[in-house]
């Protein structure tokens, strides 16, 4: 579906892998502006980009002359924009809305800020915090949001193939991304059994595929 949709992007940034899973998702056509997140001091702190987005960071969604930031209002923008293509994002009852978001929430408020780059290199900066160190933080956190994230899906009945059901939703789009982290981070997976499940379930599909960082135009 050609929509004119350009999302900047990194190809290693977890937010803005979300993004393209949903996109995706959504049959939703986009063309991707990188944005190096380490070259030259960080694209993202160019005047023109923080034109762009006053944050400094990915994702950035341009929808005409819309511009959309972060990564849970650009996907629930672009549900709410395209309710007529076959693939919801949230489920459609109240209480179904809330279980989604809430699981997205644990990642993007929770895990995701305390291991993002910015943060560890502010550890790095400030404190001389080793590369080990800082992989052990990002371990430390993963490990303690996931431990809340399983509870959570082991207790609910509507957890199915993925974290809602048996169709992807926001939540599982926030959750590959997490746990492609963990992998770089080295966390066993081992302790985490249904998030390791549903990994392994998104990621047979061709949306989570050609959404992975290996896959996009930026990818070294």
């Amino acid at each position: 579906m050609t929509t004119g949709l350009v999302l900047y992007s990194y190809w290693r940034s977890s937010a803005a892998y979300r993004v393209r899973i949903a996109l995706n998702l959504k049959g939703l056509s986009y063309e991707t502006q990188p944005v190096h997140l380490l070259r030259d001091g960080g694209q993202q702190h160019t005047a023109q980009y923080r034109a762009l987005n006053p944050l400094e960071s990915v994702p950035v969604l341009r929808d005409g002359d819309r511009v959309i930031t972060q990564s849970l209002a650009i996907m629930e923008y672009l549900d709410e924009m395209h309710p007529e293509l076959e693939t919801a994002l949230l489920p459609v009852d109240a209480r179904g809305r809330a279980q989604v978001r809430a699981l997205a929430m644990a990642i993007c408020c929770d895990i995701h800020p305390l291991g993002n780059l910015r943060v560890l290199q502010q550890l790095e900066a400030q404190l001389g915090a080793s590369e080990e160190q800082r992989a052990a933080w990002s371990r430390h956190w993963m490990d303690v949001g996931f431990r809340a994230i399983e509870a959570v899906l082991a207790d609910s009945a509507a957890t199915g193939r993925y974290c809602h059901g048996e169709t992807p939703s926001v939540a599982d789009a926030c959750l590959v991304p997490q746990v492609y982290n963990a992998a770089r981070w080295k966390l066993p997976m081992d302790d985490y059994p249904i998030i390791a499940r549903i990994y392994q379930a998104c990621n047979e599909l061709e949306a989570f595929q050609r959404a992975a960082p290996e896959a996009q135009p930026d990818a070294p």
